[in-house]
């Protein structure tokens, strides 16, 4: 039996939970309807029918099955995904604070936060998560890390804590003119992680298809809605990011990020406290850090 969709998934979301239990037709429509999401779906039922080579019963049968009552619920649905994706910090600003509660903003940013956190989780398949965290602690490939223009202190951070663990990680610059000498050092097997929320980056769009075409394996950390690069991932994990603000909230890529770090610290924890020892020796050398004895 198909898991029931939740009322906040996206129709993508829906889709792929619901992937198991559909037709060779469904499957076919919702290749096409993936392919360029979500514009493809904002046509006329009959040209989405004839894209896909299905009928348009079909097509009705397929979004009532991802819980809408009719193909103009899933266009709707559809639409404010796309004007979600594409909203500005001012357009954010003003869509939440027109219906805010009275509470204080701590406890209404906190709530929203949290939700993202749980809501983040219901969507992360443990399986994937480890096969992440198994091929960002395997020296057999090296590990190159990007962001965009908000996500790159958390691609940075990653690095940081990566370069701990293991050798052979490499954080790429956020600027177009930059990062192509990165793509010289990646080889077939290498894994490429890369972050990115609304608006999304052509940069780290363009990064993602030639990290593929030279037969990188990606990891997607984006938002709900998901990332363009999202075709050229192996994994990608969708997080929650709306919040009672102009900006997102990237809480819930920092908690799967740390999550990811903890995994791959106990992965190859021999290797990681020799690293860290030598590490901490280095400290002592050039007083990094103060002591106190």
């Amino acid at each position: 039996m198909a898991r029931t969709a939740r009322v906040d998934d996206t129709a993508q979301q829906r889709l792929k939970k619901v992937h198991d239990t559909l037709t060779r037709a469904e499957r076919q429509l919702a290749g096409a309807i993936l392919e360029n999401y979500p514009m493809s779906g904002l046509g006329s039922i009959t040209r989405l029918a004839e894209k896909a080579e299905v009928s348009t019963p079909t097509v009705v049968r397929m979004v009532q099955k991802l819980g809408y009552t009719g193909f103009p619920e899933f266009q709707a649905a559809l639409r404010e995904e796309l004007e979600a994706q594409i909203s500005n910090p001012i357009d954010k600003r003003d869509g939440w604070s027109n219906t805010a509660p009275e509470e204080h903003l701590l406890n209404r940013f906190t709530d929203a936060v949290i939700g993202n956190i749980r809501q983040t989780l219901a969507h992360i398949d443990p399986a994937d998560f480890d096969a992440v965290a198994a091929l960002l602690a395997d020296e057999a490939q090296s590990v190159f890390i990007a962001g965009g223009r908000i996500t790159h202190a958390l691609s940075e951070y990653l690095h940081l804590h990566l370069q701990v663990i293991r050798g052979r990680v490499q954080h790429i610059p956020t600027t177009s003119n930059a990062w192509p000498h990165a793509l010289l050092d990646i080889e077939p097997g290498d894994v490429v992680v890369i972050y990115d929320i609304r608006r999304y980056e052509n940069s780290t769009l363009k990064l993602a298809e030639m990290a593929a075409a030279r037969g990188a394996r990606t990891v997607l950390v984006t938002d709900q809605w998901q990332s363009p690069i999202s075709r050229f991932a192996t994994y990608s994990f969708s997080c929650r990011i709306e919040a009672p603000s102009a900006w997102d909230s990237t809480v819930a890529m920092m908690l799967l990020s740390e999550t990811l770090i903890a995994a791959v610290q106990e992965a190859a924890w021999e290797r990681t406290r020799d690293r860290m020892g030598a590490l901490e020796e280095m400290f002592d050398e050039t007083r990094v850090f103060r002591k106190f004895v």
